[in-house]
């Protein structure tokens, strides 16, 4: 039996390395992404490149994106990401998430005049998963990032399979707040993987003194 755990826990750890090099991976290329300068958007850009292009924003078909909790000078304040689609003259409309707005905002959100240039990182869709809240589609509030779904509910026959995370455009300052950096996932399998060498060793020292007392004992039974 102990046999049977102590494998179990060296292959949980063995599988926490393994996770460990894969995420180390997804963080060596978002921080490529990040260091590179933009560059025009390709046919079929990769996840986390930054890209720029070229369109007109429509702002009566913007939808609000979540539920974010920012700090700010008031405190903590509750916001939502504004997505919104740059319709382009070279290709079907990009939904662009030019950043973080307040809730209680009352002043009209700046938009650039006529065509602009934005440059950001590409995001790939998502699906929703077993407790991702359902969109409002009255209210345009998604939960998760699916341009198909979103080009549904703002009646855009087609749009681009991804979103670009906008960058700060020069000049432009107020709301909405757009991304600095790409979100990075958390990378805790080194100790994930350290807790489960320990429990394996820990395990072994215990069969090992269990064993001796066992051996130890019943050698003394056996004595004349």
């Amino acid at each position: 039996m102990s046999a049977v755990m102590i494998a179990i826990l060296l292959a949980l750890g063995f599988w926490q390395v393994r996770r460990l090099a894969w995420k180390e991976r997804i963080l060596a290329r978002i921080a490529a992404a990040e260091a590179a300068p933009p560059i025009p958007l390709p046919a079929h850009p990769s996840k986390f490149q930054k890209v720029a292009i070229t369109g007109r924003f429509r702002p009566d078909l913007a939808v609000h994106f979540a539920d974010v909790v920012k700090d700010t000078m008031r405190g903590p304040t509750m916001g939502t990401e504004l997505v919104v689609p740059l319709m382009r003259a070279d290709g079907p409309p990009v939904l662009v998430d030019r950043g973080w707005i307040p809730l209680s905002y009352p002043a009209p959100i700046a938009w650039p005049a006529g065509r602009t240039t934005v440059a950001g990182f590409v995001w790939h869709a998502e699906r929703p998963g077993l407790f991702t809240p359902r969109a409002e589609p009255r209210r345009r509030r998604i939960f998760v990032l699916d341009p198909a779904r979103i080009a549904r509910m703002v009646g855009l026959p087609r749009v681009a399979p991804f979103v670009l995370i906008a960058l700060p455009m020069t000049g432009r300052r107020g709301y909405p707040i757009p991304a600095r950096h790409l979100p990075r996932p958390p990378n805790h399998h080194l100790i994930y993987a350290v807790i489960w060498f320990t429990l394996a060793g820990a395990l072994a020292v215990i069969f090992g003194v269990w064993s001796r007392d066992t051996l130890r004992a019943a050698a003394q039974s056996n004595a004349p």
